[in-house]
C-alpha cells in the first residue's frame, strides 16, 4: 500500500472549477512531490528513469516533432478553408468579369445575384 506523504508548507488552494483545472492541479502536486523526493534522495528508480527519459535528446526531438505536426495540421485545415472560399467565389468573379466585358447573359439565370 502506498505511503501517504504530507507536503509540509504546502498552501491550501481553492478547489478547481473545471476538470482541466483539476487535472492541472494534480499534475502540479505530483511534480512537486517528485521534485521533493528527488531532492531528498527518496525517489524510486521508476521516477528517476521517467525524468531521465524526459530530459533525453530523443524525447525533446519527439516533442518538437509533435508540435510541428500540430502546426502542419492547423495549416492544412486553414488551406482547405481558403480553397473552399475560393471555390465559392470563383463563379461569382467570373460572372462579374463577363458583365464587365459586356458578355450577354441569359435572362432568368438562377445563379444571378443581382
Amino acid at each position: 500500500m502506498a505511503k501517504a506523504v504530507k507536503l509540509s508548507g504546502t498552501p491550501r488552494t481553492r478547489t478547481p472549477l473545471t476538470p482541466e483545472a483539476r487535472e492541472n492541479q494534480m499534475i502540479s502536486l505530483a511534480m512537486d512531490l517528485a521534485e521533493q523526493q528527488l531532492r531528498d534522495g527518496t525517489a524510486s528508480s521508476q521516477l528517476i528513469t521517467e525524468f531521465v527519459k524526459r530530459g533525453s535528446t530523443k524525447a525533446r526531438v519527439e516533442k518538437e516533432l509533435l508540435e510541428k505536426q500540430r502546426d502542419l495540421a492547423a495549416a492544412k485545415a486553414e488551406s482547405i478553408k481558403a480553397a473552399d472560399r475560393l471555390e465559392e467565389l470563383l463563379p461569382k468573379v467570373m460572372k462579374a468579369m463577363g458583365r464587365y466585358r459586356g458578355d450577354d447573359e441569359e435572362e432568368g439565370d438562377p445563379d444571378d445575384d443581382y
